[in-house]
C-alpha cells in the first residue's frame, strides 16, 4: 500500500502526542509578580509593625523590603517629635489583593494613612554596602566599576574593600551584577525609601 504523498517534518506532532512529556518552560516564560511600593504614616507605638506585617501575611503577600524611620508631622497633624514613624514597604503579589490590603491597613488604629505609590512620580533611593575580596590583581578593575556607579570606598584594607552606593533599585542591581564576578564577602541592602514629587503626599 502506498504511503501518503505528504510527510510532516520530524517532531512536528511532538506537542500533540499525549504520550510525550509536557514541554518545560524556558526562563523567558516565567513571569514574576509585579512589585508595589507602599508608604504608611503610623503612630510610633509598640506592636504596630507586627500588626502591619500580619495584614500582608494573611493575604499571602510577600514583603520584599521594609524600612521604618522617624517622621515629622505632616498633613496638619500636630505631634511631638518621635510620635510618628514612616514605613516604606516593597511587596509583590496580585494588584486586586493589594487594594484590599490597603483598606485593611487604614482601619488599623495606629495607621494614619497608607498610600500605594506604584506607577506614581516619586523619588526613590536605596543604599547598599558591599565587602569584596580585593587583591592587587583585581583592585583596579573594582575601583573602575565603583567610579562608574559613583560608589564610595568606605573601607580600604590590604585584602578587602567596602563600597557604599546609593540610588534607585535598578542602579543597585546593576552594580551588584557587575561585582559578582569578583569575590563578594558580604552584602547589605537597606531597602527602598521614597518621596512623592511636588506637593503630593507620601
Amino acid at each position: 500500500m502506498a504511503s501518503s504523498s505528504t510527510t510532516s517534518p520530524r517532531g512536528t506532532n511532538f506537542e500533540l502526542d499525549p504520550g510525550k512529556a509536557p514541554r518545560k518552560l524556558s526562563v523567558a516564560d516565567i513571569t514574576t509578580p509585579p512589585l508595589h511600593t507602599i508608604s504608611l504614616l503610623v503612630r510610633n507605638k509598640p506592636g504596630v509593625l507586627v500588626r502591619v506585617s500580619l495584614v500582608f501575611s494573611r493575604r499571602g503577600y510577600n514583603i520584599e523590603s521594609l524600612v521604618v524611620s522617624p517622621a515629622i508631622s505632616t498633613g496638619g497633624i500636630e505631634g511631638a517629635p518621635g510620635e510618628f514613624s514612616r514605613m516604606t514597604i516593597t511587596c509583590s503579589g496580585d494588584p486586586d489583593t493589594l487594594e484590599q490590603i490597603i483598606k485593611q491597613l487604614e482601619k488599623l488604629i495606629d495607621v494614619v494613612h497608607a498610600i500605594d505609590h506604584t506607577g506614581q512620580s516619586v523619588i526613590e533611593s536605596e543604599l547598599v554596602l558591599v565587602k569584596l575580596k580585593a587583591d592587587l590583581k583585581n583592585r583596579t578593575e573594582i575601583l573602575q566599576v565603583a567610579e562608574n556607579y559613583r560608589a564610595k570606598v568606605v573601607d580600604y584594607g590590604p585584602e578587602s574593600l567596602i563600597l557604599r552606593c546609593a540610588g534607585d533599585s535598578d542602579k543597585i542591581d546593576a552594580l551588584v551584577g557587575l561585582l559578582r564576578p569578583f569575590e563578594i564577602i558580604e552584602l547589605v541592602r537597606s531597602g527602598k525609601i521614597l518621596m512623592a514629587r511636588g506637593l503630593e503626599e507620601t
